[in-house]
């Protein structure tokens, strides 16, 4: 199977309530994180790593975004935006990429990750004997994401969402970006409500393990900033800045 993964989704619809006033009048994957906005270096790095298709899901303060990414044509990629009228989880929010994605593997990831741009490549070629990888990073509990655990040769076992804290015998943890089969789909349409009603991507993805198609793990080279609070969003810019 070909590395050549050439389609992206991007997920930007939520409003970053733990970000406070940062995200009232500005949408999260536009803050500056040294020097341009986030979504910015996700779409460099996609498009440094062969990505030329992109779909981004919009929400919050919609208009914004699609404003300042206009048609994508100064990253090189053709862009569009949708945009998720009813915030019912990221599983849902992806789906409504799905009139305009090809039946081939596709990197979906979060609007508000920022990493290294050299780790999009990475975790594209991560896949390209299965057409499956998600990226991880290490840390000491992954109770706050999924803990993911691997066998001796970095191949997914099994997923586990939000684990009560100090239950993880792993620590790596989804780092918010993958690869992912168009066979992904059978396990969005297949999905019930999570705790909080709402449909998650990373549970679909968990289902993909479990039916046995093969997924691999690429560990993050670099920092890790998930933004999601105002101290990971200074982290973000005091590295990216420097």
């Amino acid at each position: 199977m070909s590395a050549d993964v050439e389609q992206a989704v991007l997920l930007a619809a939520g409003r970053g309530t733990r970000l406070g006033d940062l995200t009232r009048d500005i949408p999260k994957p536009l803050l500056d994180a040294g020097g341009q906005p986030i979504i910015f270096r996700i779409l460099e790095g996609l498009a440094e790593a062969g990505v030329r298709d992109v779909t981004v899901v919009t929400g919050h303060l919609a208009e914004q975004i699609e404003a300042a990414l206009g048609d994508g044509s100064r990253w090189g990629v053709a862009l569009r935006c949708v945009r998720q009228e009813r915030l019912d989880g990221t599983a849902r929010a992806a789906a409504l990429a799905r009139p305009f994605l090809r039946d081939s593997p596709l990197f979906v990831g979060w609007g508000d990750i920022v990493v290294e741009g050299a780790n999009y490549a990475r975790v594209i070629e991560g896949a390209c004997e299965t057409g499956a990888a998600i990226a991880v990073n290490e840390i000491d509990d992954p109770w706050a994401g999924a803990a993911v655990y691997v066998d001796g040769a970095m191949r997914v076992l099994r997923m586990v969402e939000k684990p009560p804290k100090g239950t993880s015998t792993t620590r790596w943890n989804n780092a918010g970006f993958a690869v992912l089969p168009p066979a992904i789909w059978n396990e969005v349409d297949r999905l019930e409500p999570s705790a909080r009603g709402e449909y998650e991507l990373p549970q679909a993805i968990a289902a993909l393990v479990a039916s046995g198609h093969p997924v691999v793990a690429v560990p993050v080279q670099g920092p890790w900033f998930d933004i999601g609070t105002p101290e990971n969003l200074e982290a973000a810019r005091r590295y990216f800045g420097s």
